[in-house]
């Protein structure tokens, strides 16, 4: 299974063109599943963010999709999966609380209050680090943050993340170089959007 979902997230560009050529216009709503379980559902975090958005718009600019269609359906499967995500650990923030004497309140209190000062930052931010952003509404429910103020900044987080990424591959996925290298740019993209969850590591080892 791991193979698997590591061979897809390598060779995107393959599956995305078999996905387009069986399906046709059903390839919207497997692509709004694949984003919304990302982002929405804390057992998928190993599924592709950032790279699949980059080549589906390098799709798009080539004229196989059409590239303001994925930008609202892949928006709404960020902002949706979030709020799902942020449900799902307000829920069992709940449980958590009323149920389990090995779980300190306190924590949970730290939770809560880290997110009411630093909300703005980590559900912006967080968009843009794979693993983490599918984390970081989980713990936002669960530390309570304030619903209406996460979902501020749910929208304009997933907004940003997709627009930029499937833009991108819209507008410079079509550019020879990257079109002939586009397994090396997916790899580059992978790379790059893990830089910062080493350089946190390397951080918190250092001190």
């Amino acid at each position: 299974m791991e193979f698997l979902i590591i061979d897809f997230i390598l060779h995107i560009d393959k599956y995305l063109g078999i996905l387009i050529e069986n399906y046709g216009i059903l390839t919207y709503l497997i692509l709004f599943a694949i984003i919304f379980c990302e982002t929405g559902l804390v057992i998928t975090p190993l599924l592709p963010g950032d790279s699949l958005l980059f080549v589906v718009g390098t799709f798009a600019g080539a004229g196989f999709l059409n590239i303001f269609l994925l930008f609202i359906i892949l928006s709404i499967a960020a902002i949706v999966g979030d709020s799902i995500n942020y449900s799902i650990g307000n829920y069992f923030g709940k449980k958590i609380l009323s149920g389990n004497r090995f779980v300190k309140k306190e924590y949970l209190q730290r939770t809560r209050d880290f997110y009411d000062k630093y909300g703005v930052k980590t559900i912006i931010l967080a968009r843009f680090i794979p693993i983490i952003r599918t984390f970081a509404p989980f713990v936002a429910g669960i530390g309570k943050m304030n619903y209406a103020r996460f979902l501020v900044f749910n929208v304009v987080g997933g907004i940003l993340w997709v627009g930029i990424f499937v833009f991108a591959g819209f507008f410079f996925g079509g550019i020879p170089f990257i079109e002939k290298n586009l397994n090396y740019v997916i790899i580059l993209i992978i790379i790059i959007s893990i830089i910062p969850i080493i350089s946190e590591l390397l951080k918190n080892r250092k001190n």
